[in-house]
């Protein structure tokens, strides 16, 4: 179990569940399919898939919770194409032109009349808390689908208070000094990608890949005025990403020396590989998220929630 991407929370105070504990919270909201006329359904899942039957895995003094999402699959197109056949029908018949609302009642007739006969799809959300650092890591890069686990983890718990990570400077800021070789990226060494974008509103947007980053061509933009939104990096040889100016972790990998040691861990069977690729991975990530936070003048101390 290794995660490909990191969306960054803060616990705000302590987190005392113990993995059991929060198995038995996780219980009043284990996913179910969707029923015949729903568009879609979430909730909990084992970590482990089929090997588990506990919604929680700890390991490392860490618990992983997996969040599955099943939606209806109605193509746009499909419904689209027989509603305006339904109001072509309507306006040659009764010789009327079909008014917007009755449009929209026709769609959602249409929508009532699939459902039942919709394909379904699911995908999964990995997520673990780290009570000591007092951190939650999301393996997803988009802000809205990490927010969907934590909601469900709010209305499941009744109360979850983290808030994203912040730091004390600009991410942009710092991967352009980087870039541009004002300042040293300590720890990290910058690779061959990168995303750059103008800081006025309308601003363009230059994506680079496989380029030397030094060349000319990419120095001009900065001496431009344009900002790195997003960069390759590598961190001590052990794991490399695309950092964001968001914050967020993209595109993670684990380096060879990692991989060898989760080889090396003699582990017989799938659930055992699984606990020990999540133990190696956690404490990897212990180091490597305070190196990220470190990098960008450290983690700003907002004002506790109550």
């Amino acid at each position: 179990m290794w995660f490909k991407n990191l969306n960054l929370y803060r616990l705000v105070g302590s987190f005392d569940l113990s993995a059991e504990a929060l198995h038995e919270q996780l219980e009043h909201k284990a996913f179910h399919p969707c029923g015949s006329m729903d568009m879609a359904s979430l909730g909990w899942v084992a970590p482990l898939g089929h090997l588990g039957e506990q919604l929680t895995h700890q390991s490392n003094g860490c618990i992983m919770v997996c969040l599955r999402k099943e939606e209806k699959v109605l193509p746009a197109a499909v419904v689209r194409e027989i509603v305006n056949d339904k109001v072509l029908e309507i306006e040659t018949e009764q010789m009327r032109r079909v008014a917007r609302k009755e449009r929209e009642s026709i769609r959602d007739e249409v929508l009532q009349d699939l459902l039942p006969r919709a394909f379904a799809r699911s995908k999964l959300t990995y997520a673990y808390i780290d009570p000591r650092q007092g951190w939650v890591l999301v393996d997803n890069p988009t802000a809205s689908k990490a927010e969907e686990l934590i909601s469900l983890l709010r209305e499941t718990l009744g109360s979850f208070p983290v808030r994203p990570l912040a730091v004390q400077h600009s991410p942009a800021a710092i991967m352009t000094a980087w870039v541009d070789g004002s300042a040293r990226a300590d720890g990290f060494e910058v690779q061959d990608e990168c995303e750059l974008r103008d800081t006025g509103e309308d601003g363009g947007i230059v994506r680079c890949r496989r380029q030397d980053l030094s060349s000319d061509e990419i120095q001009g933009h900065l001496r431009a005025g344009k900002q790195v939104v997003r960069l390759a990096v590598e961190w001590n040889e052990r794991i490399s990403c695309v950092l964001g100016d968001d914050l967020i972790v993209r595109r993670l990998r684990f380096g060879d020396v990692l991989q060898e040691e989760a080889a090396d861990a003699g582990a017989d069977d799938a659930a055992a590989r699984f606990d020990a690729d999540f133990a190696l991975m956690s404490l990897e990530l212990s180091r490597f998220i305070p190196a990220v936070l470190d990098a960008f003048g450290g983690e700003e101390q907002l004002e506790r929630a109550a």
